[in-house]
């Protein structure tokens, strides 16, 4: 689904999964027999530990090198069950140039506002998670957020779910996009914080009931076109 959005540069990104119950995280591995995340199957994925130390998976598979980026999000948020780490070109050039996103839309799209409310930090180091101390530098910098940028290199979203940790990071992908395209016509100007509060999802009202679950159905609809 990622891959399909052109949500990463492949065939770089990753998603993981927590295995209920246990202390073994689901991962889609890197290596010579790996398929970009736009056609990754069963096969590409392996198992490792919260250490990140490979336990199952084809040999010619390895963990990749960030997963100290969804090993910490495991180790310190209990309530995580899934993370995903892709690189969505438009949220990029965002962290390059230090522009905030801005709050532009509400009732267009409650659920990405609903991010922006709730804060969407930046990492600001421009290099790969490749070991634990910057594994637990970067979670340290999302603490409980939805959603981290990554200065210059992509994004890290979580969820209590695959399902909300995707929907996540392409909700993300969404506000970059919108605030990039009212750049390029002129002066974008943010919504009033007294609208934001009136909004589903803005601090005023309710998300509606099965929202999330219509906009998932709709992106695996869009997986067998």
């Amino acid at each position: 689904m990622l891959g399909k959005l052109n949500m990463t540069k492949e065939p770089s990104g990753h998603v993981s999964a927590r295995i209920p119950g246990s202390d073994r995280i689901l991962i889609k591995a890197r290596g010579p027999g790996e398929s970009g995340l736009k056609f990754v199957t069963e096969r590409d994925l392996i198992t490792v530990d919260l250490n990140g130390k490979k336990l199952d998976g084809p040999e010619e598979l390895a963990a990749p090198q960030e997963v100290f980026i969804h090993t910490w999000m495991y180790r310190t948020r209990p309530e995580i069950q899934s993370v995903v780490h892709v690189h969505p070109l438009t949220v990029v050039l965002f962290t390059i140039c230090n522009k905030p996103l801005l709050p532009l839309f509400g009732a267009y799209d409650p659920s990405g506002l609903r991010l922006l409310v709730e804060g969407i930090p930046t990492y600001p180091r421009s290099i790969l998670i490749a070991n634990d101390d910057l594994g637990k530098e970067l979670a340290e910098v999302m603490g409980d957020r939805s959603a981290c940028m990554m200065r210059g290199h992509g994004i890290t979203s979580a969820g209590a779910s695959i399902q909300e940790a995707t929907l996540n990071a392409i909700k993300l992908n969404d506000v970059a996009e919108v605030n990039y395209r009212a750049n390029l016509l002129g002066d974008p100007q943010p919504i009033p914080a007294e609208e934001i509060a009136r909004l589903p999802g803005g601090g005023g009202g309710q998300r509606k009931s099965g929202h999330n679950e219509a906009v998932w159905r709709y992106y695996c609809n869009l997986l067998d076109e």
